[in-house]
């Protein structure tokens, strides 16, 4: 069982990592990092002692010095080495680097030395190193103002602010449980390689993003419509707009219904795409779920009895209670990472109906059992 390390855990492409890894634990053990081990050479050293495999996530993407960028960036690459060269260990070395190495910026130019800096312990030692080149990186619980101008989008509008331009540039994108699998590849696979490019799985205009995140916003956060998702990258795009809707004040959003003398009609669902609904009673006092999905697209609608929907983030503390009543029907949508259930709170039967968008694969579930 190989031992992995992940420098910067806590970030955004860390913790995914982390995450996802936590996922493998018959495969691969985690040895958690700290950003104080940086400041703490014995630390440093106890904590590179203990790892087969070392991935070097952590720096700096945007400060208002650009200088302050290259020198934390590369002075973590060389604190990194020192401490490889003291304990004379030899772990396999993976290293997240980027496509602005081809522009003339403290920021790529950091990546780009740092890379080089790795690579030349590597020819000394016999060490093992990959260099991964990569693309623009997106995905949900992105940073806004930080990770990616996708992140900033989401949060602008899911805040109703106005995003702008400043440059319709063409950007080439990889979602970050993409990249995630390509860095296990290559803890799987051994991988050293100094510079191996990562390729990109998706290229858009600046424009295109904002106006397909607009669609996002118009149809499902204003209106509850699931949008058409014609292919993985709309998956992706609407998972991580999602990601930065304040569930606290979302849900339980409010069905609308329509009462006359034969009783109540509620539209329960809107789709412009296809999935799969289901429906359970449930006794007083159980509970069903505790589980998450990394990528499928679930709601939970109540239509009769009383329920409590809980959901937490997956490796974090905080729980989000939701009640639900069918007296006035109402629904929940289960964002991705989130383990989630839903217990009968009432005295009586519990009905809901279960919408999720794609069918199930006893192959490839999405399916991680988890107490809320």
């Amino acid at each position: 069982m190989k031992k992995i390390g992940i420098t910067g855990q806590n970030g955004f492409a860390g913790t995914y990592l982390f995450n996802t890894i936590s996922l493998l634990n018959e495969e691969f053990q985690l040895v958690p990092f700290e950003r104080s081990f940086f400041e703490n050479e014995n630390q440093l050293q106890n904590w590179v002692k203990q790892c087969d495999v070392i991935v070097h996530l952590a720096g700096m993407n945007r400060h208002q010095d650009p200088q302050v960028i290259y020198d934390i960036n590369l002075s973590l690459v060389k604190k990194l080495v020192a401490s490889l060269e003291i304990t004379q260990t030899k772990p396999q070395i993976i290293f997240s680097s980027s496509t602005q190495e081809e522009r003339d910026n403290p920021y790529g130019r950091s990546k780009k030395e740092g890379r080089d800096l790795l690579a030349a312990w590597a020819r000394a030692h016999g060490g093992k190193f990959a260099g991964l080149i990569i693309p623009n990186v997106f995905g949900p619980f992105g940073k806004p103002f930080y990770n990616s101008v996708v992140a900033t989008f989401c949060h602008q509008l899911c805040s109703n602010q106005e995003p702008k331009i400043e440059t319709d540039g063409l950007i080439k994108l990889i979602y970050i449980d993409e990249l995630v699998k390509v860095i296990i590849d290559a803890i799987r696979n051994d991988t050293h390689s100094p510079e191996q490019k990562v390729k990109h799985t998706g290229e858009y205009y600046v424009s295109q993003i904002l106006s397909k995140l607009q669609e996002f916003k118009n149809q499902y956060f204003e209106k509850g419509i699931f949008p058409s998702l014609q292919n993985k990258f709309s998956v992706d795009l609407f998972n991580t707009f999602r990601s930065h809707i304040n569930l606290k004040h979302y849900f339980p959003y409010k069905l609308k219904q329509n009462t006359d003398n034969r009783g109540t009609f509620v539209e329960l669902v809107k789709l412009q795409q296809g999935g799969q609904v289901s429906f359970s009673t449930t006794h007083p006092g159980i509970t069903r779920g505790n589980h998450f999905h990394t990528r499928k697209i679930e709601r939970f609608a109540v239509i009769k009895g009383n329920a409590m929907i809980q959901l937490r983030k997956y490796n974090t503390d905080e729980v989000l209670n939701f009640e639900l009543s069918g007296d006035a029907p109402s629904y929940v949508d289960m964002p991705v990472w989130y383990t989630h259930n839903i217990t009968n709170t009432g005295t009586g039967e519990l009905y809901t109906i279960f919408w999720i968008n794609e069918f199930f694969d006893p192959a490839d579930p999405d399916t991680y059992f988890e107490t809320v």
